[in-house]
């Protein structure tokens, strides 16, 4: 058995970063259970005898939590400066090759929870998970984990599946954990004739203080025949929600607390959307997932860190199913956005967001509903991969791609913000034929010129007496006068390199308000309110024939989907 004095110095710094990172994402708090699993998912070596790293991680924990937060900021900064996450390299393509995969012969599978939307973590796991079944030619499951009826709802499920579609992704089987459930009724009886299970009516505030002291109860020991009779008094619905649960044999000694006898089966009372009142002992999670993957023949489970690896193996050990291959990785976080429903639920109750698809929202529906494309986070995902090391990526950076993506498709249309009126003196009598886009062919719109023009305010007053600017794709302007009414004259039409150039429409153009979305929480973790931000102006007359939906490019100001007539949300 290896101590904590002799674990490597290389899982001692790993123990160190992970109780430091943790920390740095939980306001200042570092937990035990989080840092137990990244470790023994980066260093499986130890997870037969993880007493040592325990002890580490217990150790760390205590003393970094000791620590105010910029102490640990600083603190990771100087002994741990790799495992803060670089900035995703532009240009990286693919991801790496699958352990134990083989073309053909590979399975995976997206597992939803249809308790709420769908957002941007589960799409950019869902999207690894989709191009590892392209790239070894297998098959995808898409399967609902809906086994906690008080938790899902018909809505959801819609939800999910419209989602994932619209990212493109194509899965080859569904179905429901909720249809199997004689067969898992069958399993975890078998649990509980081999000795594996028992029947639990104890108070959950003393089973939580025996978990803890590493102490069984007194069921633990109770007959198989007792068990059984117990097993079917609950699938008769003899007893209601709280009297008993079934309880898996692990080991009370364990350093990891989940494994100290879990809880596997609970009596839940309330109404299923899909099989109604049928059933109301349900399984756990871990035990209904360990299950499942051998029905569904998965040979590969993606998932994020937070799932409990080393329980659902031991009931597969234990039922005697297949062992996966289990690639492990730490959630997609984005600052200022958290995904979890406690903090997002609390702000569309309260009519602080429009809804769940605000644009602010990191659920797929609000980045589509802001003008993210599926195609940027396909391209980001791949960019960035997955990696065991906790971090935050800066939503600029999935920006900047969907910039990229949008820059050859979207048609342009001139838009001033906060416009001034500008009156131009010689200005020659124009009609002109402008190209919605310089390198694409997506048609065209003309102008008949005179000498009225609305341009930026901001880019007039960055303007002196005498400059010379240019109207775009039209022509030179010398500014005459910057004041509160600016005046300009004609300066020709040649092209001036280093000219500043200017947006403009004419006078009889077209009110447009853009909403710019923001970070939902500050620095602090609250409610971001100024995290909305309207600007007003004017656009083209063509922009009345832009359709709801489609993304224009409003140019030096930005990729913008039009969300209602004459309503537009920044895209990038």
């Amino acid at each position: 058995m290896v101590t904590q004095k002799q674990l490597p110095e290389k899982v001692a710094a790993a123990v160190e970063a992970a109780a430091l990172l943790n920390a740095s994402r939980h306001g200042g708090k570092a937990e035990v259970g989080a840092i137990m699993g990244r470790i023994l998912a980066e260093f499986p070596e130890y997870r037969k005898d993880p007493s040592a790293v325990s002890a580490a991680a217990q150790a760390a924990v205590k003393r970094v939590n000791s620590l105010l937060p910029e102490q640990q900021a600083k603190l990771l900064v100087e002994r741990h400066p790799g495992a803060i996450a670089a900035p995703p390299k532009e240009g990286r393509k693919g991801l790496p090759p699958l352990p134990n995969a083989s073309k053909g012969r590979t399975t995976l599978r997206l597992p939803p929870e249809p308790s709420g939307y769908m957002h941007i973590g589960h799409a950019m796991a869902f999207t690894i998970n989709y191009l590892y079944k392209e790239e070894y030619d297998g098959e995808l499951w898409l399967r609902f984990e809906d086994t906690n009826p008080r938790k899902v709802a018909s809505r959801y499920y819609d939800a999910f599946r419209r989602d994932i579609k619209w990212l493109g992704i194509i899965w080859d089987q569904e179905k429901n954990v909720s249809d199997d459930m004689e067969t898992i009724y069958a399993r975890g009886e078998k649990l509980i004739r081999e000795g594996k299970a028992y029947a639990c009516s104890c108070e959950i505030d003393k089973v939580k203080r025996l978990r803890f002291e590493g102490e069984a109860c007194e069921h633990r020991d109770a007959s198989i025949e007792r068990n059984l009779m117990t097993w079917d008094e609950l699938l008769s619905k003899k007893h209601k929600e709280g009297d008993y649960v079934i309880r898996f044999k692990g080991d009370m000694h364990n350093v990891n607390l989940s494994l100290r006898d879990p809880n596997i089966f609970r009596v839940i009372d309330h109404s299923h959307p899909l099989t109604g009142d049928r059933y109301t002992l349900w399984p756990t999670y871990d035990v209904a997932n360990a299950i499942e993957d051998e029905l569904c023949g998965v040979t590969h489970v993606l998932r994020s860190s937070e799932f409990r690896n080393e329980l659902q193996q031991l009931i597969r050990d234990t039922l005697g199913l297949r062992r996966l291959e289990v690639i492990q990785f730490s959630r997609f976080n984005f600052e200022g956005t958290p995904v979890g429903k406690r903090y997002l639920r609390p702000l569309v109750e309260e009519k602080l967001v429009s809804g769940w698809d605000d644009p602010r929202m990191p659920t797929v529906q609000g980045l589509e509903r802001r003008g993210i494309v599926p195609e940027a986070i396909r391209t980001f995902t791949l960019q960035v991969g997955y990696t065991m090391a906790e971090h935050e990526f800066d939503w600029s950076l999935l920006l900047s791609v969907n910039r990229k993506v949008l820059d050859p498709k979207a048609r342009r249309f001139f838009f001033v913000s906060d416009p001034v009126h500008l009156r131009v003196t010689g200005a020659p009598k124009r009609s002109v034929t402008i190209p919605y886009h310089p390198d694409q062919p997506l048609g065209e719109r003309s102008f008949d010129t005179a000498g009225e023009f609305y341009v930026p305010s901001a880019d007039i007053r960055a303007l002196k007496q005498g400059d010379t600017f240019r109207l775009m794709d039209l022509y030179n302007l010398k500014l005459v006068s910057a004041g509160a009414k600016p005046t300009a004259r004609f300066a020709g039409d040649e092209i001036l390199a280093g000219t500043r150039k200017l947006q403009w429409v004419l006078d009889d153009e077209t009110p447009v308000k853009v909403l710019v979305p923001g970070l939902l929480f500050d620095e602090a973790e609250k409610f971001n309110r100024e995290s909305l931000k309207e600007v007003e102006g004017l656009a083209e007359r063509s922009v009345s024939r832009v359709a709801v939906g489609e993304i224009v490019q409003f140019p030096r100001f930005g990729f913008c989907r039009q969300d209602a007539p004459g309503t537009y949300i920044l895209s990038a």
